[in-house]
């Protein structure tokens, strides 16, 4: 007797399935790869002595207390 007909249809839905969890896992790698660059320094923002946000650390000059002792 020949086998059903079912066992092959099973095989080509989960050979389908596979490659499709395949590709979705492909394109969410390649999303990852090609994005941005999310870390940590690139999220941080600074406030000038005007208020403005700006990207770059504020420059720190010595206090006037600081040179005293020093001196």
């Amino acid at each position: 007797m020949a086998k059903s007909n079912n066992s092959f249809i099973k095989k080509q839905k989960t050979e389908k399935r596979l490659k499709k969890r395949k590709e979705k896992e492909k394109k969410m790698n390649e999303r990852k790869e090609n994005s941005p660059a999310s870390n940590f320094e690139s999220m941080i923002a600074y406030v000038d002595k005007f208020g403005n946000i700006t990207s770059e650390p504020p420059v720190e000059l010595p206090d006037e207390k600081e040179e005293e002792e020093v001196k």
